[in-house]
């Protein structure tokens, strides 16, 4: 099952002021499209180009690290875009989701600082998430193209804190940058997807 690019689902302007057209041009046309194709050879090259993008992170994971980095990052980008939208983020979760915040991650309001921290406090290149692990919700951190699959969790909701996601629109403010992303461009139904099938 080759990687493919996905086609954005809204417009490279319909993120605006929050990311840019230059942003998304940069990093969905030139560093995605670079890990689908990078990923492809080199699962080819490791026997395991039929394989479903999941199965391929946790296979290669501490493994194959050129094959585990394109391949990570190209699951973690499918989910990206489809992670915003444009009038997103702010409090209305859909209840299944607000219910779940309120149990495991202590509120929204404490979701939204600690999984901001998470981000803010990612040394270095790396993500901030919203996981499924042993069905409860967590807020996790991890490095370069590194994601929940491979800690034995379902990432539900996920920010790429690597600076080609904010340099053009945020320069070295990442904390504005994660800021924006919560408040004005969650795609929580989308989070509300992942979720319902991370908890079965």
């Amino acid at each position: 099952m080759a990687f493919t690019l996905p086609e954005l689902p809204y417009a490279y302007d319909a993120l605006q002021p929050y990311m840019s057209k230059e942003t998304l041009e940069y990093h969905h046309d030139k560093h995605h499209n670079a890990y689908v194709e990078t990923g492809n050879k080199l699962a080819a090259d490791a026997g395991m180009g039929d394989l479903p993008v999941e199965e391929v992170v946790k296979q290669s994971f501490g493994k194959n690290q050129g094959l585990f980095n394109n391949a990570g990052q190209h699951y973690n980008h499918i989910h990206f875009w489809q992670w915003m939208k444009p009038n997103g983020g702010g409090k209305s979760l859909p209840g299944k989701l607000q219910t779940a915040f309120d149990s495991d991650l202590g509120g929204y309001d404490k979701f939204r600082a600690d999984f901001t921290d998470a981000g803010k406090t990612q040394f270095g290149s790396g993500w901030a998430w919203v996981a499924v692990k042993d069905g409860k919700l967590q807020i996790m951190k991890t490095p370069n193209g590194e994601n929940p699959l491979v800690h034995g969790a379902s990432p539900i909701l996920g920010v790429d804190v690597w600076e080609h996601s904010y340099y053009i629109d945020y320069r070295n403010a990442r904390p504005k940058y994660l800021e924006a992303f919560v408040d004005s461009l969650i795609n929580w139904d989308h989070v509300l997807e992942m979720y319902e099938k991370a908890v079965g």
